[in-house]
Order: C-alpha cells, then sequence, then structure tokens
C-alpha cells in the first residue's frame, strides 16, 4: 500500500532555532517513516516579507537544508528541496491566484496581526495577501493527503481545501484533493527575553550555532525578577529556564529543580549551568552534522540538486494535468 504524502516547509529568513527544531523539526523526522514527505525551504514565501533583504535568502536556504539534514531528516527516505528550483510553484500560484476571490484571503484570521507585527517589513503587498495561495499551490503540487499543523493554523489549511474544491467545481475535473490536517504536538518556547522565539527578535538559541555561544546565550538568560539574591526562593512558573529544563531534562529532575527553586537550595546560576549542559548534548550532533554539510558544498548541492530533480517529476505531473483541466475547459 502506497504511503500518503505530506508536503510542508519553513521559511528561509535566518537560521533555524530551537523554536523551529521543537516546532516542526522533531515532527518531520518522526513522520518519515509513515508518510511519503515532501521537505522544503519556502524561499518564494520569504521573499513576501524579506525583499528588501533578499540576498541573504539563498544563502539562509542552502543552510536551512543543511539543518534539516544534521536534525534527521533524511534525503533517502523524504525529498527535501529548496521551493525556486521547482518553478511548477509559481505557475500553479498563477493559476489559483486567478480564481481565489479576494475576500477570502481578507478574511485570514492571522493576515491584519501578521501585517502589523512585520510593519517595518512593508508587508502590505500582493504578494503577503497572496501568501495563503501559494501555500495551497505548494500542497497541491504534490497531491498532500495530510499537512502537519498545529490547532493555529487550521483556518490556513480550511481556505486551501475551500481552493481545492474551488478548482474543482470549476473545471469539472477532481484534479486536486482536499489535504487533512494532521495534528501535531507543538512544544512552544520563548525566546532568551521572554518573548516568542524569532529570528527576527534575534532572541533564538540556533540549532548551528557553537556550543560555546550556546551556554552563554543560556546564561543571559531571564530568571525569576523576585530571585534577587541566592538564598531568596523562587517560583519556577515564572522562570524560562525551568521550562527549557521541561523539555531538555528527566521529568524527575524537573521536578526536583522547581523544588530546589522554591527552597532556594537552587541558584540561579545553578540551574543555567546545568541546563547548558542539556542542551549542548542535544545540539551537539546536530552543529557537527550542518559543520559537516555546509564545509562539503559538492555533497550538500548533491543533495539539493536531486531532491528538486525527484520534486519536479511530481511537480511536472501535476501541471500536465492542471493544464488539461484549464486550457481544454469549456
Amino acid at each position: 500500500m502506497a504511503k500518503k504524502r505530506i508536503l510542508s516547509g519553513m521559511r528561509p529568513t535566518a537560521p533555524l532555532h530551537l523554536g523551529n527544531y521543537l516546532g516542526a523539526l522533531q515532527n518531520w523526522v518522526a513522520l518519515q517513516d509513515e508518510y511519503d514527505c515532501f521537505f522544503m525551504s519556502a524561499d518564494w514565501h520569504a521573499l513576501t516579507s524579506e525583499y528588501r533583504s533578499a540576498g541573504n535568502i539563498q544563502r539562509f536556504a542552502r543552510e536551512n537544508i543543511a539543518e534539516f539534514i544534521a536534525a534527521g531528516v533524511d534525503p533517502e527516505k523524504s525529498t527535501v528541496f529548496i521551493q525556486s528550483d521547482v518553478p511548477e510553484h509559481t505557475e500553479l500560484h498563477m493559476i489559483l491566484s486567478c480564481l481565489t476571490p479576494l475576500g477570502w484571503l481578507e478574511r485570514v484570521p492571522t493576515y491584519k496581526a501578521q501585517v502589523k507585527e512585520l510593519e517595518s517589513k512593508g508587508v502590505d503587498n500582493y504578494a503577503f495577501l497572496g501568501y495563503p495561495v501559494l501555500q495551497a499551490a505548494d500542497i497541491f503540487l504534490y497531491k498532500g493527503e495530510a499537512v502537519p499543523v498545529g490547532e493555529d493554523q487550521l483556518p490556513h489549511l480550511e481556505l486551501t481545501r475551500e481552493i481545492a474544491r474551488r478548482f474543482n467545481s470549476i473545471f469539472g475535473k477532481q484534479v486536486f484533493p482536499e489535504p487533512k490536517a494532521k495534528l501535531t504536538e507543538i512544544r512552544l518556547l520563548l525566546g532568551l527575553d521572554g518573548r516568542k522565539m524569532s529570528g527576527s527578535y534575534g532572541n533564538g538559541i540556533e540549532i548551528g550555532e557553537e556550543p560555546a555561544t550556546v551556554e552563554k546565550k543560556i546564561k543571559s538568560m531571564f530568571t525569576d525578577p523576585a530571585r534577587v539574591r541566592r538564598k531568596d526562593p523562587g517560583t519556577p512558573e515564572k522562570c524560562n529556564v525551568w521550562t527549557f529544563h521541561s523539555i531538555f531534562n528527566s521529568s524527575e529532575r524537573h521536578a526536583e529543580i522547581a523544588e530546589g527553586c522554591r527552597s532556594a537550595e537552587i541558584g540561579c546560576i545553578d540551574c543555567k549551568t546545568e541546563l547548558a549542559g542539556k542542551v549542548q548534548e542535544h545540539l551537539t550532533p546536530i552543529f557537527e552534522k550542518r559543520k559537516e554539510l555546509l564545509e562539503n558544498p559538492k555533497e550538500l548541492d548533491e543533495i539539493i540538486h536531486e531532491g528538486a530533480k525527484k520534486a519536479r517529476i511530481v511537480a511536472q505531473e501535476t501541471m500536465e494535468e492542471v493544464r488539461e483541466a484549464v486550457f481544454n475547459s469549456r
């Protein structure tokens, strides 16, 4: 029995950080044995908001592919590629944009919030408004049957399903399946400053950083402001370091740290030092594999080239169906 197909991607706007790793990459690695996976570095999507610094996008795209692989995505099991290496993405996006009502895009729940959040980047443009149409094209091109998403992304997926229904209805052919949500557990991490971890804020721990840099960043993290002195008792629930321990330490040790914080038996410096060791233990193999790939550009380029070639075979087959439906319709 053929595996169901999944398409997912990340925008190459910065090096990947722990939030990307815990929120998506770990799920990708877990899915690749069960599904026929297509994972891409979505550089066209990055361009919709990063057009003023577009020179960085291709560099980040290559680095992100290296980070996918270093984190455990296997190019022998999954198709790994850069979006712009498959020109059919933009062709299908153009066709879908002709039949997607403007009102559907303006009603996307997160659109206005994102425009406000990224105001300094000038994203009040056509491309950013049409971002969900390109997203739909990405999924349809590989006839993705499932899409790994968190609950907050369900409205975006429903829009994709509406576009599929509209296309199939207008042209009288069932070209695109309606993708279903593959709900995944997304562990959210706050950044070093207590805000959402984001490359835009520069408050993350990059998965490809030197171990010494990781340690330095962890030791700069905010803790419970009530712990002014070493012997002051703390409230671990107010401390982002304790949240990190819940992910990188055992549940037993996590509980011990909480009790040690409340009783002031454990100081913030000791707590951060232990955390730094645990995070380094987790990230060092990823750091080393990423470094190896980036120091061997021919190997990385070959992986990217082969991934694009595999993706294009599927994309071209889909576009033949699309052109037949669109241009031979009455």
